[in-house]
């Protein structure tokens, strides 16, 4: 009964989306006298909630034109722009904001695009302890989280201290390959203040001692303890999936004016990071093998904030250091 109700649950919505939807469409624009992507772009405010909605359009034109236009180079943007006025008989010199509008939008889609594509070549590119640059990355990762602690040698256990699983870092790179240290080493450098002292609070343990009062055993006994590097390549992996599920297409088309680029992805892994740590400790694990639960539910949590179509997942950190420009 499901499965049958299912299947006509599905048919309607295709009836809807060939059918009825195409025909409504044609009556508004005899109404208005205006295209969808006219009525879209002067209805709606510059971010997500125009940029989705251009979005959905043009992947749903039978046009050839229009459905190509999402996977145009972005040196190609401009022509498009000019290919679908003439398309839709939009006339540029009196309708000069609609092409301003459409090439900021068309930007945002195809660099999200881009931006999946870059993103996903750095985590498959493994951490090479024979590549210098990649060697010179994580030594600067550990001056910025320990600049009072010299490193005795490049495999030693003073990698736990920062949170690393075993003497060489290297290994615990696997799943997110450089994406996880280019992270790690942005959140240090740009929000220096937070990674430390987010680094400081995951080295504190749990605190029972049964001589404490019980309301100060309570305000000690937050679970703190995790490791940062681990959790930080963790939370990269969390972002990741936000990328390339499009959930976090509401944030990116919000923040950035035109085309997302890498750094807009690791502002919002500091975001990410500062979030989870007040999670966890607002959570009160019993320890951390409760990880994946807490993890999950904050997950969540984030997706249902992307579902806002004004949402930004911006970092506490000052704005002029984002370039953030559509808040």
């Amino acid at each position: 009964m499901k499965h049958f109700l299912r299947v006509v649950t599905q048919f309607f919505v295709f009836l809807y989306f060939k059918c009825l939807w195409r025909g409504l469409k044609f009556v508004v624009r005899k109404f208005t006298g205006r295209c969808e992507l006219q009525r879209i772009c002067y209805n709606n405010k510059h971010g997500a909630r125009r940029t989705l909605k251009i979005e959905s359009s043009l992947r749903y034109s039978k046009n050839e034109l229009l459905q190509s236009a999402l996977s145009v180079h972005p040196d190609k943007v401009e022509k498009t722009i000019d290919d679908i006025m003439a398309l839709k008989h939009i006339n540029p010199d009196t309708n000069p904001q609609l092409g301003i509008s459409l090439q900021a939008s068309l930007l945002q889609i195809v660099g999200y695009r881009q931006l999946v594509a870059e993103v996903e070549k750095l985590r498959r590119e493994p951490y090479d302890c024979e590549n210098a640059e990649h060697e010179q990355m994580l030594m600067k990762l550990w001056k910025e989280l320990r600049p009072d602690t010299p490193l005795s040698s490049r495999i030693s256990k003073q990698w736990c201290e920062i949170g690393f699983q075993g003497s060489d870092p290297k290994t615990d790179f696997r799943g997110m390959g450089l994406l996880g240290l280019h992270n790690l080493l942005y959140f240090a450098e740009h929000d220096k203040s937070t990674a430390l002292q987010i680094l400081h609070d995951s080295l504190q343990p749990k605190h029972n001692e049964a001589n404490r009062p019980e309301w100060e055993q309570k305000n000690q006994d937050k679970a703190i303890g995790y490791s940062f590097a681990i959790v930080g390549i963790n939370i990269t992996d969390l972002a990741h999936s936000l990328l390339v599920s499009g959930a976090l297409k509401t944030h990116l088309y919000n923040v950035a004016p035109e085309m997302p680029s890498l750094v807009y992805l690791q502002q919002t892994f500091c975001y990410l990071m500062q979030e989870f740590h007040q999670f966890w400790v607002e959570e009160d694990p019993s320890d951390i093998m409760e990880f994946n639960r807490v993890r999950s539910k904050f997950h969540r949590r984030i997706l249902r904030q992307l579902k806002n179509p004004d949402a930004t997942l911006c970092p506490h950190f000052s704005a002029s250091d984002l370039h953030l420009v559509n808040l």
